[in-house]
């Protein structure tokens, strides 16, 4: 219970300050109102080792079912706790939602297009194509776990600087492959914020276009597998 309660303090923080700056960056009448990219990539990565360090002694730190569900086939982690993890990080993923909503109540007013709302609280595609879409989602989540299982199995035991390492992995994933969908990498940071948005008294808000929806579930999932899979085929 207490590794649970971790994933769920943990993935609260990751989506507190990562959707909290996508809310800075995009919604109106905001100090950092159009910011841009690399604002919105820099503090996801800062959010993304907050949150780790934060968790990591309790539970590890995954935040993400993606992480969890690799492991798991990588052999690293327990399939056990798995269903338990991936409820937690939902749980967390949805509050972290809630706190950046509470923290920006007078600005979901300010703001005309709900397209913008929706983006603070999930991903969604530049250009939209279902095939391409979960291309890239499953090609992101794969740098993201094969990294991860990298940084894991390394000759130098980097301790809780390992956390640092991982969020400048998601920052580069972020610079460098985020442009076709917003980089999800990630079901439960994405579908716990979107059911969020479902639910919350947003003035304006429009769809949570639940079409797109498994995209950012299904493709981070794939790629963790195949990532997994092919760590263990080079046996690294």
């Amino acid at each position: 219970m207490e590794a649970y309660i971790g994933e769920v303090i943990g993935t609260m923080i990751l989506i507190l300050l990562g959707d909290g700056v996508v809310a800075n960056v995009l919604l109106g009448k905001t100090k950092g109102n159009n910011s841009g990219w690399i604002v919105i990539t820099t503090a996801w990565a800062l959010a993304v080792f907050t949150g780790a360090y934060v968790s990591g002694p309790i539970s590890g730190a995954h935040l993400n079912p993606a992480v969890s569900v690799g492991l798991a086939v990588a052999g690293a982690f327990d399939w056990a706790l798995v269903p338990g993890y991936i409820i937690a990080q939902m749980i967390g993923a949805f509050l972290g939602a809630v706190l950046v909503w509470l923290a920006y109540f007078n600005h979901w007013a300010a703001t005309s297009d709900p397209g913008l709302k929706l983006a603070v609280f999930s991903t969604g595609p530049a250009i939209r194509n279902t095939v391409w879409n979960l291309v890239t989602e499953i090609i992101g989540t794969f740098m993201l776990l094969f990294g991860i299982l990298g940084i894991r199995g390394g000759d130098v035991n980097l301790g809780s600087m390992g956390f640092i390492v991982v969020a400048i992995l998601v920052w580069a994933i972020g610079l460098s492959l985020g442009g076709p969908t917003g980089y999800a990498i990630n079901p439960a940071r994405d579908l716990g914020p979107r059911i969020a948005h479902a639910v919350l008294p947003i003035p304006g808000k429009g769809s949570s276009d639940w079409g797109y929806s498994w995209i950012p579930v299904v493709g981070p999932i794939i790629g963790a597998v195949i990532a997994a899979l092919l760590w263990g085929a080079l046996g690294w």
